[in-house]
């Protein structure tokens, strides 16, 4: 009888002992994984953006307006890709989007993506917009919902 119990404990042991490798195991593989993801997708963002949290301003006689983007990509010598939370602010209003193209000679701006304007009594959602005369003049185009309070 002792015999049968001595079996049973070193079994059971040596049971314990292989699932805890195993869980082991495991834990640490995904553990590894989980930090090899993490720097490879860091390594994929910076690779991808000419310029990270960009942040200049429109000026013109009457205002400024600042703008900032969490990335963005030269087009040309003159042309700005503007992506990812992308945001025109001035004291007067704020303009949310999500791409923009961005001219720096003529300080201009137009995005065909889903915008967001946001003002005291004034909030536009629109298809898009265009920024021309250095600010002075703000054209939004497609399907527009103003709500004025």
């Amino acid at each position: 009888m002792n015999f049968f119990l001595y079996i049973n404990r070193s079994l059971v042991f040596f049971f314990a002992l292989t699932i805890i490798l195993i869980f082991l195991i495991i834990i640490f593989h995904k553990q590894i994984n989980l930090s090899n993801n993490n720097l490879s997708i860091n390594e994929k963002n910076m690779a991808n953006a000419d310029i990270l949290e960009p942040k200049f301003s429109i000026n013109n006689s009457k205002k400024k307006i600042f703008v900032s983007a969490k990335e963005g990509n030269f087009l040309n010598n003159n042309e700005i890709l503007l992506k990812d939370r992308v945001k025109f602010k001035s004291n007067d209003f704020i303009i949310e989007t999500d791409k923009v193209i961005f001219n720096r000679t003529k300080q201009t701006a137009e995005s065909n993506t889903r915008s967001l304007f946001k003002s005291k009594n004034t909030t536009i959602s629109s298809d898009g917009f265009d920024i021309n005369d250095r600010g002075n003049k703000i054209t939004f185009y497609g399907n527009s919902l103003i709500i004025l309070k």
